[in-house]
């Protein structure tokens, strides 16, 4: 009985190794140095945008989530304006490499957030966002998945 066991283990372990073996490696996603002068926007995975309003945006995702509610990313854009009369829609954390943004919230407060400085606009957050241009590091949390 006890060799019958021990043969049962053996096979049952060596089934979950080959099974853990079809599973893909979860690798960390690296924004390098030279990702952050510019050259991440050269990925064949890289979205370019062109907004009515004639403004270019450049957009790549290094790493979505598993459950896809979590992404993280590089974002160019050039000179912008838009009113959030809606809530944001996600939590976002970004910190700027370059240009700068202002954000004047809907109770009239004003912040500008320049090259080498972070910010985080909570999902609720409605107001009115100016730039002349800017590249950001971007991270965002969505509960539903939504946005990212």
């Amino acid at each position: 009985m006890m060799r019958k066991l021990v043969v049962t283990i053996m096979i049952l372990g060596a089934a979950a190794v080959a099974i853990s073996a079809h599973h893909e490696t979860a690798i960390p996603a690296k924004i390098s140095k030279a990702d952050m002068t510019g050259s991440i926007f050269e990925r064949e995975d890289m979205i370019r945008t062109e907004h009515d309003s004639g403004n270019v945006t450049l957009d790549v995702t290094t790493l979505l989530s598993s459950d896809k509610k979590f992404a993280s990313g590089m974002y160019k854009s050039g000179k912008s304006h838009f009113e959030a009369t809606d809530p944001y829609g996600v939590d976002e954390f970004m910190y700027f490499i370059e240009g700068s943004v202002t954000l004047t919230s809907a109770d009239g407060s004003v912040q500008t957030i320049n090259a080498g400085e972070a910010v985080t606009l909570p999902k609720e957050w409605t107001g009115i966002w100016d730039t002349d241009g800017y590249t950001k590091i971007w991270v965002i949390y969505s509960e539903d998945g939504s946005g990212l």
